[in-house]
């Protein structure tokens, strides 16, 4: 026979998965450096410039 499960311990430590699950996928969504946020930033404007100057003018 199996033994019995304590429901509240279940409960909690699929909780703790879930809450550990979000908090990865915060640190890859918002956990970079200054430094690699500043690089992003001006990657993105290079391109941003880049595609401004082969606009036509109407």
């Amino acid at each position: 026979m199996s033994q019995p499960i304590n429901l509240n311990k279940a409960r909690k430590a699929r909780d703790l998965a879930a809450r550990r699950a979000q908090a990865d996928e915060n640190a890859l969504r918002f956990g970079r450096s200054k430094a690699e946020k500043e690089a992003a930033r001006k990657s993105a404007a290079q391109a941003k410039a880049s595609l401004d100057a082969h606009k036509r003018e109407t």
